[in-house]
């Protein structure tokens, strides 16, 4: 066999393209002389221009804007519906029921084919009286959740067949006897979910009543259609014959002799007044009056919260009924505060779970209450809720209960909430209940002061009276809640000595207590605020206790901002303290990590420390560079990301201390030695043979030929336990095909061994691929093509490139002349060209074996003088 001789200086440069000289630069902007494009006549023009047809279809887009508008319309309508659903699912969600529910005398109606058990002493659900007296009493009646639910949906199938079936006083019954289940507020618990169920058949009842009213209004008795009512009739547009039926069933309301079913009752018939009156909503505040009557605070409240959703289907109504509920539930909640505590020990945990329970309607209402209202409007709300003659002073009188402030300063404007601030303060810090933490409404106004910037003289006057009342606190969780909400407004406005003075108070709370999960959320919030505003770690380090701070977190929220602190760098880390900081926070990072649940592509804690390491740089100092990957590699020990970066960060100091001719070869060494020691432990076999040859290159390049050996001797046993990995054999076979043919280029640079022969690494190459039973024989081509490729390049009297060290000679220089070098190529090329006719014969697939074959082809036509002789062993 004959190698074709090949100049590789002359083939580059025939196949580099040629220079030509450019006047300006490709990247440069364009000129701005363009030639004008000539005006093309528009009605020749097959364009179509969407502007222009905006124009030319007006007519067609008007009909769109009005089918819009309608369909808007149409929408709005449907928002206060979609939101009463949404806030009854929110009810029965915040407050779930027990397994049994006891029923009173008055919930005859439920009893009604129901089993009834007994409820002794010991019941399980004594914890949801409200009276404990009644625990002693035997014999109290109980049923099961389900069962009481399930009671319900019948009466509202009841009342639905028996108003299709015309017994409409059946239905009316019924519905009384429900709203009366109202009445019994003895379990707690239970009262939303069983108000959400009774509103359910109280507002069926109320639609078939509407729908019976206007089908009187809209047709005759034999059923001709008279007219069809507009959205916005007026009373005098109904018959006689439908105004005495609505007058009629406001009558049999009224004679209800209970006072919660007639008021609701008549609530869900309220949009019927129109039938009636022209101001139905004049009704509004007569049932406002009613509810006063209601001496229970949860049934009235439940009761105002309905009033507020059924005034939502009137097509006008102020808010000063809604006002005057608020007032009314306020007063109420006083009255509940103020009472003398009675004897039983839990009177103060009874009455919390009442305000608890109390307190969505009250959010209800009051977003109801500014839902859409103008400035003048929330004016009038406020003076209303302050008993005041004029609006000078919006918040001069303003008493309120804590749970009833928190919800009003939640739904006002913000520019309200901005221009008030310190009255707001001040109302907060009297409102001191057990209602509601006063620690949150601190807490709401500082998040609602974030929502627009404020003048800086009130923001300074507000954070002033709040960091003195923060030292007044001695609670941790409360102060931080509080902390949580102004911090932002201190740091946006530079207020650094409030800033220590905040961060001192949190050391001071937190170094001698165990800090609570909820704490440590808190802290780790407001801990992501400091590091989210500084830019840069060295300022976020030099804050005052800060770091004796992180040091007193714990768990998955210190794990969360410490990596939100590697995350932070993002640039080259050379300040020796910065370093050490970050190298004990990854410490800290690594030791809460679950290795057994962390998948590697999954775990990004690792892939942040291997950022860090990989971003250090001690610049000149070398020596203490690689000090610092042993320290990392002694702590970090787990990582094996970490590794890669480890060996990848050594070799990169090895050529930089290459090119410092002050540096001794002994700290490559150093470096080199630190490589072989640290890719055994790496797992991923694939990158541990890239990173073998990659070091085993730098040792070449740095003059360590006996490293370089070792190296591939490594990497080639690397190859050879792939086979015995179960799922390495198909997982990344283009990956392994790469590094062998990665191999073979360095193969290039390696002087060849007298002792073992120049073709020693090439052979035990080959030697993996006869014996690897999971390459493919496509695979197995290609490497025998890269090993034909190889033997024609070193038979070359001048090789394509050398190792950059001078005292490195390449073979075209080692054994120039060298009959025996030329003859121990040839050898191998004769056995290979025979393994590579073998592998195509085994390829199954006729279209595969095409392919590989003419790849073959290729190969052996450009490094052989191809000669007759083996033409006649190619493959058919």
């Amino acid at each position: 066999m004959e190698f074709k001789p090949r100049n590789y200086n002359a083939q580059r440069e025939a196949h580099a393209l040629p220079l030509v000289r450019t006047d300006g630069h490709p990247l440069s902007a364009p000129p701005s002389h363009h030639p004008q494009v000539d005006a093309v006549d528009n009605d020749h023009n097959d364009f179509f221009d969407p502007l222009r047809g905006l124009a030319d279809n007006a007519t067609d887009c008007k009909e769109d804007v009005q089918e819009l508008e309608s369909t808007s319309r149409e929408a709005s309508s449907q928002l206060p519906t979609k939101e009463w659903m949404s806030f009854k699912r929110f009810l029965m969600q915040k407050f779930p029921v027990s397994k049994m529910v006891s029923i009173s005398s008055m919930s005859n109606v439920i009893m009604k084919g129901v089993k009834v058990a007994e409820k002794s002493l010991t019941s399980t659900h004594l914890e949801e009286l409200e009276d404990p007296e009644k625990c002693a009493e035997d014999g109290v009646k109980v049923v099961t959740r389900q069962e009481y639910i399930s009671r319900l949906h019948e009466l509202k199938d009841e009342i639905n067949r028996a108003w299709h079936a015309n017994d409409r006083v059946t239905s009316l019954k019924l519905a009384i006897k429900v709203a009366r289940l109202l009445m019994d507020t003895s379990v707690l618990h239970f009262y939303p979910t069983l108000f959400v169920l009774s509103m359910d058949i109280m507002d069926m009842l109320g639609d078939m009543v509407w729908e019976r009213i206007k089908w009187k209004a809209e047709f005759a008795e034999d059923g001709t259609r008279l007219f069809s009512l507009p959205e916005n009739f007026q009373a005098r547009d109904i018959c006689s014959d439908a105004k005495e039926t609505c007058n009629n069933w406001f009558c049999k309301i009224g004679s209800i002799c209970e006072l919660l079913p007639r008021i609701y009752l008549e609530l869900a018939l309220l949009p019927c007044w129109r039938f009636l009156v022209d101001q139905p909503e004049d009704s509004l505040h007569r049932l406002v009056m009613m509810t006063r009557g209601l001496s229970d605070p949860l049934a009235s409240a439940y009761c105002r919260l309905y009033m507020a959703h059924c005034a939502q289907k009137l097509p006008r109504s102020d808010t000063g009924y809604l006002v005057k509920c608020v007032n009314d539930i306020n007063i109420q909640l006083m009255r509940i505060i103020s009472a003398r505590e009675m004897t039983h020990r839990n009177s103060t945990d009874n009455k919390r779970l009442l305000f608890s329970l109390m307190e969505p309607t009250i959010e209800y209402i009051m977003k109801s209450i500014f839902k859409d209202a103008s400035k003048s409007q929330v004016s009038n709300v406020l003076v209303e809720l302050g008993s005041r003659r004029n609006q000078v002073e919006l918040f001069g009188s303003l008493q309120c209960i804590s749970m009833v402030l928190h919800h009003l300063l939640k739904e006002l404007p913000a520019e309200v909430v901005t221009s008030n601030a310190m009255e707001i303060l001040h109302i907060i810090e009297c409102s001191n209940d057990y209602s509601f933490d006063q620690c949150l409404n601190y807490r709401l106004l500082g998040f609602r002061l974030s929502e627009r910037r404020s003048q800086m003289d009130i923001i300074h006057d507000v954070v002033d009276k709040v960091i003195q009342v923060l030292s007044q606190n001695s609670s941790l969780d409360e102060y931080l809640k509080i902390v949580d909400a102004y911090v932002d407004i201190v740091l946006q406005n530079q207020m650094d000595n409030h800033l220590n003075t905040i961060l001192g108070g949190i050391l001071n709370r937190a170094c001698n207590k165990a800090v609570a999960e909820d704490e440590l959320e808190s802290l780790q919030t407001i801990l992501m605020k400091l590091l989210n505003h500084f830019k840069g770690l060295e300022d976020v380090f030099a804050l005052n206790h800060f770091l004796e701070i992180l040091d007193i977190m714990h768990g998955s929220s210190r794990s969360f901002v410490n990596m939100h602190i590697l995350n932070l760098a993002t640039s080259s880390i050379s300040d020796p303290t910065t370093i050490q900081l970050l190298f004990e926070i990854s410490q800290a990072l690594h030791d809460d990590l679950d290795f057994l649940n962390a998948k590697g592509d999954d775990n990004q804690p690792a892939r942040l420390i291997s950022r860090f390491v990989h971003m250090v740089d001690y610049s000149s100092e070398l020596e203490r560079h690689l000090t610092f990957l042993v320290e990392c590699r002694g702590a970090f020990g787990n990582l094996n990301e970490l590794k890669e970066t480890l060996v990848h960060s050594s070799n990169c100091l090895a050529i930089k201390a290459l090119k410092d001719a002050k540096k001794h070869l002994s700290f490559v060494k150093s470096c080199i030695a630190f490589g072989e020691v640290t890719l055994p432990s790496i797992s991923a076999q694939i990158k541990q043979l890239n990173l073998y040859l990659e070091t085993a290159e730098v040792a070449l390049v740095c003059g360590l030929v006996s490293h370089s050996d070792g190296l591939i001797d490594s990497a080639i046993s690397c190859l050879l336990s792939l086979d015995c990995v179960d799922g390495s054999r198909t997982t990344d076979i283009e990956g392994i095909l790469s590094a062998i043919q990665k191999l073979f280029c360095l193969l290039i640079m390696v002087p060849g061994n007298p002792e073992q022969g120049v073709t020693y690494f090439a052979n035990n190459i080959l030697a993996l691929v006869n014996s690897s039973s999971w390459m493919t024989p496509a695979m197995r081509t290609r490497i025998f093509c890269t090993t034909l490729t190889l033997t024609a390049t070193l038979s070359q009297n001048k090789l394509p490139y050398h190792a950059v060290h001078g005292e490195i000679f390449g073979n075209d220089l080692l054994f120039f002349g060298d009959s025996s070098y030329l003859h121990e190529l040839v050898l191998l090329s004769e056995s290979v060209l025979q393994n590579v006719v073998d592998s195509i014969q085994k390829e199954p697939s006729p279209a595969g074996r095409g392919c590989i074959a003419l790849e073959a082809c290729n190969c052996i036509a450009s490094s052989f003088v191809v000669v007759p002789k083996y033409l006649k062993s190619a493959p058919n």
